[in-house]
Order: structure tokens, then sequence, then C-alpha cells
């Protein structure tokens, strides 16, 4: 509890409340919807283009060092940014402010969350047959972080950018002294060269049962990515509902992805990992058709909330999988090449809703659908003999 989920739970929330909270604070500081979405992307694209160094420092130094270092990097940054608005609450001073601390905060996040997936892993190893239930609680953590962070963002953003930004220092340097509990992770040796994502590359291609799986899930992700980025059209006009309850699908969906983590622990315990990768993997694909298909907005929500669900439990079985196969030397390095790919869908994703008619966005939906059905039919058949999954 205090080396690992205490740690993971105070980076969670600051990771949550700065990735949501960030781009309010610069619509409320700016009053620029522009300038929101380019904070958005500020975020996004520095982390992606961290992903390979962060991996490869995770390997060389350790998870403690790099978690620690983040965590205190990040609260030093949004300190500094806190006095800046407090001085320059408006005007020239804080656009710029507000830009910077969307970069520098994607980054040193992007940072920790490779330290403590890592720190997540070596903790799977130690706990051996019980490594589920280790990666069950971790997803749990994230999903109430992804719950509670964003509403938590918004309120304290009523009393002033000074004041939510105070409280997610006090949440980074929380997690920056939780860090120095971790256990250390293993470390490459001196002589070996860090290749970043090109290390990573070739371990999965190394390992075929995370290959395959990693293949069949990022064929998924573009269903959901899809139908995120599709969601406010298919919500506000599609259904005529208001803005906000688009937000509401993802809550219930995040909601339901927490219920749906517990049930899969227990049932990992008794049925193994390739009977529940199978079982989510076709109640995520019907859920994407039927979601296509909803007659109203009640039942489009519950279709979601349960595509949502069935991708938890994949992401538990994805983590166990993970935890049990890549090497712990090269660990950080490939779990950075791991979501890169599995991350890639949703620019993809966000291309075709911006180049598609909304009133032909529905067979976009079904064709992605059918893909996902085909990709994670494709993936757990080529897995089921393998020893790695049967256990």
């Amino acid at each position: 509890m205090s080396s690992i989920y205490l740690p993971r739970t105070a980076d969670a929330v600051a990771f949550a409340m700065s990735t949501y909270g960030i781009p309010l604070l610069v619509l409320a500081t700016t009053g620029s919807a522009a300038l929101t979405g380019a904070a958005f992307a500020l975020e996004w694209i520095p982390r992606l283009a961290a992903f390979g160094w962060a991996g490869s420092i995770v390997d060389r130094r350790g998870a403690l060092v790099v978690f620690h270092l983040a965590s205190l990097g990040r609260a030093l940054v949004l300190a500094a940014g806190a006095v800046l608005l407090y001085l320059y609450p408006s005007g020239a001073m804080a656009s710029v402010t507000v830009m910077v601390l969307a970069a520098a905060t994607g980054v040193l996040t992007e940072f920790s969350y490779i330290a403590t997936e890592t720190a997540g892993a070596a903790a799977g190893r130690r706990a051996g047959p019980q490594a589920h239930r280790v990666q069950a609680v971790l997803l749990g953590i994230d999903q109430t972080a992804t719950l509670a962070g964003p509403a938590l963002a918004g309120v304290l953003l009523l009393t002033g950018p000074p004041s939510m930004l105070a409280v997610v220092t006090v949440f980074s340097l929380l997690a920056a002294m939780l860090a120095l509990r971790t256990p250390p992770s293993p470390v490459a040796p001196e002589g070996r060269p860090g290749a970043g994502l090109v290390t990573g590359w070739r371990t999965i291609r190394a390992l075929p049962a995370l290959g395959w799986l990693v293949a069949g899930l990022t064929l998924s992700n573009l269903s959901i990515g899809l139908l995120q980025a599709a969601g406010p059209v298919i919500v506000v006009q599609h259904f005529g509902q208001s803005t906000t309850a688009v937000g509401l699908v993802w809550s219930a969906a995040a909601a339901a992805t927490l219920v749906a983590v517990t049930i899969c622990r227990f049932a990992l315990d008794r049925l193994g990992l390739w009977p529940v990768g199978v079982a989510c993997s076709a109640i995520a694909s019907l859920a994407c058709l039927a979601a296509e298909l909803a007659p109203d907005y009640l039942s489009y929500l519950v279709m979601v909330a349960v595509l949502m669900a069935a991708d938890g439990g994949l992401a538990v079985v994805l983590r166990t999988l993970r935890s049990r196969l890549i090497p712990p030397e090269a660990f950080g390095s490939t779990l950075s090449a791991t979501i890169l790919v599995l991350l890639l869908p949703f620019p993809v994703a966000g291309v075709l809703t911006a180049l598609t008619p909304p009133d032909a966005l529905g067979h976009v939906i079904t064709a992605c659908a059918a893909l996902q059905t085909l990709g994670l039919f494709c993936a757990f058949a080529r897995l089921r003999t393998d020893p790695a999954l049967r256990t």
C-alpha cells in the first residue's frame, strides 16, 4: 500500500487534474477556444514525443529516481505557474504562462507515468500468480482518478486559477515524497546502450503473445477513439442532448470500468487470462456494434459504458501479460513502445471524424467495429494455445 498504491494514487490524481484541468484553465484565463485546443495539443504532442526517451531513462536509472524527479519537477513548474497567474491574472503573460504549463506538465507527467507503470510491473512480478490482482488495483486507481480529477479541477477553478494549481502542486509534492518509498526497479547493465523505442520494438517482436495482443487492442482503440472523437456530434446533433450529456457518457463509462475491473480481478483467479480476455473481447465488439445502432441517448450511454468496461478488462489482461513477459531491464522501453502503438489510433480517429460528414459517421463506426471484432478474434485465436495466457 505505502510503496506502490499510495504513490500511484497521488500521481494519478495530479495526472488527471493537470490533463483535464489545464485546458479549462487556458479557457478561463484567455477566453479563447483556439488556445484551449492548442493547449490540449501541447499537452499530448510532447508526451508522444517523450515516450522513447522516458522509457530509456527509466531502464537506465530506475523507476524510483525518475518518478521522484518527474513529480518534483512538475510540482515546481505548477508552483511557479500559480505565482505568475496570481501576479498576472490576465494579459499576454498569463497566456504565455498557461501554454508553457501545458507543454511542461505534459512531458513531466509522461515520465512519472512510465516510472509508476514500471514500478507496478515489478510489484506484479513479485506477486507471482497474483499479478493480475496488483494490475487490477492499479487500473482501478487510474479510473478513480480519471473520474474524480477533472471534477475536482473544475470546482477548484471556480475559486481561481492559482488555487487549482496549488492543489495540483500539493498532489505532485505528495507523489514525489511517496516515490521515495517505491522499491527499486531493475536497471539495464552499464555497458548496454539505451535505444529507447528501438529496444522496445525489438522486445515486442521477440514476444509473439504480447505482439498479437497489442495488435488486437490497437484495432480496438480505433473504434474507441472514434466514439470519443465523434461523441459530441452523436450526442448533441443526433440525439439532441446538451454538451453536459457528453461528459456524462464518459463518467458513466469510468464508473462501469471500475466495476468491471473488480469483477475481472476475481474472474482471473478462477478462469485465467485467455477466457477472461475472450469474454471481454466479445462484449466489447458487440457493444461497439450496438452503440452505432442505439435508438436513443440512454441506450447509447449504456452501450458505451459496456464497451469501456470490457476494454478495462482487456487492459487488466494486457497489464498482467506485460508484467509476466517483458524482461525487467527493458521494461521501460517496451512499455513506451506498446503505449505509443496503442495511442496511435486516437489521432487517426480524430482525422476520420473531421473528414467524415456527420450523416456518414454511423457507417464509419460500423466499419471500425467490424475491424475491431476481426482484430480481437485473430489475436485471441492466435493466443489460444500460448502458455503465457493459460495461467
